[in-house]
């Protein structure tokens, strides 16, 4: 068989393997057979391209803070720009459990702008009422547990612990 045939079979077969059109070690077979056992490894390819989106996640959370604290955007516009960050987030979080990569970074970036969100929301609606503050800080906080318990995320369990200590303990003294 030609090289150029060989080549287009393998990509076909990394595509059935990327898109789980068959099980992996069909396919793991099925490129040893053609490749003759010589595949080069492509995980270094793969590594990049999810460094680049933990980059790009990193990076929303500083963007958040600058469009809420740094600009003259209406309200609704930076309000809407921290849901599309946070639907991102939650986005890439499925995206990375698809692909057999823990989420942590999207779900601790989707959480923190929530939190960003929340506050944000309530000092708005409620400037001089301490208790919206504090019902939504604590909404994120059960949240975080709920999400620890859901994703089995134990830094979001202590997170969320811990949160609503401090609420508690700042709510009566």
């Amino acid at each position: 068989m030609d090289r150029a045939r060989k080549d287009m079979i393998v990509k076909e077969i990394l595509y059935w393997k990327d898109n789980r059109m068959l099980p992996e070690h069909y396919c793991d077979y099925l490129l040893a057979l053609y490749t003759e056992g010589n595949r080069p490894k492509d995980k270094a390819r793969k590594a990049k391209g999810f460094y680049f989106l933990n980059i790009i996640l990193l990076l929303l959370i500083p963007l958040s803070l600058l469009f809420i604290y740094f600009t003259e955007l209406s309200f609704i516009l930076q309000m809407g720009l921290l849901i599309f960050f946070t639907i991102t987030g939650v986005s890439l979080a499925i995206y990375f459990t698809n692909k057999g990569i823990a989420p942590q970074l999207p779900l601790a970036v989707s959480a923190l702008i929530l939190l960003l969100i929340s506050v944000e929301m309530a000092s708005h609606f409620f400037p001089h009422h301490n208790t919206a503050l504090y019902g939504a800080l604590m909404l994120n906080c059960l949240l975080w547990i709920a999400a620890a318990w859901k994703f089995r995320q134990h830094y979001f369990g202590i997170s969320g612990l811990v949160g609503l200590i401090i609420i508690v303990i700042s709510i009566f003294i």
